[in-house]
């Protein structure tokens, strides 16, 4: 499911997922449950490795189409990550594109899912609506009206809201909210980084080309740091380049008298610090609405629409990636109270809803399992993958 908004603000993501989603509770956007069934996928090992397991559910008197691997938590080797859509924060890729496109470094990997809920930006980017943790690196600002999941430098799993206390100091000791990989309105600073893509793609206000200061800490970007970034030059064109060892601060043109005396050898502070503290979080997505916490589910809306959906959970002892089919004759989808009731029955006392709709998909070894509503797989912002790393290596 996607969010379209012409809005380059800050707050365009509430706003516009909020009326979005208003119609689909009230039965607006009502999808046609009964219509023709998609292909069946192919069907995939009975048991794909030591360590996980794939669950195929089927529930005729709905009907349901629920597909679920399993992980065990006490292999040390399973780790969750996330990926980019197409290697950056502007680029749309298949589940399966976005497994082909992982580097070698990260590990085997044995099964996928679609992740956080995105926008399209016109001009822009295919902006993914929340936090985005990969290999460590920060690529997306968290979005602190929906929950996320971000797994620690132990390993261990965490859903909640998270809120941005992202900020740029100047050396007149002024401080400033920070935003991240995202348009820059008019009164905004936006810090681009080569996660971005190839450029800023801004046409308005200030840039200012950012580079290591001396031997101080520098990229990749990581989230609860804090930074001095060394001014390399000064920009009014927009669209700056970005490269690996560089940062751009975009600066609107409503605080452009903020930046108009920033001179090259200007030394700026840059935080990216988090409630709750993420310091040292190794990978991190965004999603919906927090499904269970401590094993009990929150109030719903009175109206309820079944769709497809995706969902992670854990409890203890296994992590569990879910997909259910729906928009099918064969599975009609569920809605977010049912999908919390279902994973409450897994066992998970954590869970946390992901994107839905058209681009719910589960890859396992190689194949996708599940039966997309479109009957094929439909681009993502991102996603949450699971793999085996190599021993020895972090």
């Amino acid at each position: 499911m996607n969010i379209q908004s012409n809005v380059p603000v800050r707050h365009r993501r509430q706003t516009v997922f909020r009326v979005f989603e208003r119609a689909w509770t009230t039965g607006v956007l009502l999808w046609v449950l009964a219509g023709p069934s998609a292909a069946a996928p192919a069907e995939p090992p009975a048991h794909p490795g030591p360590g996980y397991e794939y669950i195929h559910d089927v529930v005729p008197r709905v009907p349901w189409s629920i597909h679920v691997v399993k992980v065990d938590r006490s292999r040390a080797d399973l780790q969750l990550d996330s990926a980019l859509g197409g290697g950056t924060v502007q680029a749309l890729n298949t589940v399966s594109g976005m497994i082909q496109a992982l580097p070698s470094t990260l590990g085997k990997p044995i099964a996928a899912v679609n992740g956080d809920f995105f926008e399209i930006v016109p001009g822009f980017l295919e902006d993914p609506r929340g936090l985005q943790i990969s290999r460590g690196e920060l690529t997306s600002e968290p979005d602190r009206d929906y929950s996320c999941l971000w797994v620690d430098a132990g390993g261990d799993l965490h859903v909640t809201n998270v809120v941005s206390n992202f900020r740029v100091t100047w050396p007149d000791h002024r401080s400033m909210e920070l935003g991240l990989n995202r348009p820059c309105g008019k009164d905004q600073v936006v810090l681009y980084t080569a996660a971005l893509g190839a450029t800023t793609r801004s046409n308005n206000g200030i840039e200012l080309v950012l580079e290591r200061n001396g031997n101080d800490p520098w990229l990749p970007l990581r989230v609860g740091q804090e930074l001095k970034a060394r001014v390399r030059e000064r920009r009014a064109a927009g669209n700056t380049p970005l490269d690996p060892t560089i940062m751009v601060l975009s600066v609107g043109p409503g605080l452009s008298s903020v930046a108009g005396g920033t001179a090259p050898g200007t030394v700026l502070t840059l935080s990216t610090a988090t409630t709750p503290r993420l310091t040292g979080a190794r990978a991190g997505i965004g999603g919906g609405v927090t499904l269970l916490h401590e094993g009990k589910t929150g109030p719903w809306s009175a109206i309820q629409v079944r769709h497809p959906r995706t969902a992670v959970g854990w409890n203890a002892a296994h992590i569990f990636l879910v997909v259910v089919d729906g928009r099918q004759r064969s599975s009609l989808g569920m809605t977010p109270p049912e999908l919390a009731n279902y994973m409450r029955k897994l066992g998970c006392t954590e869970a946390l809803n992901l994107d839905g709709g058209g681009s719910v998909t589960m890859w396992l070894c190689g194949q996708i399992v599940n039966s997309p509503s479109g009957g094929a797989e439909r681009a993502a912002a991102n996603a949450l993958v699971l793999v085996q790393r190599t021993p020895g290596k972090k």
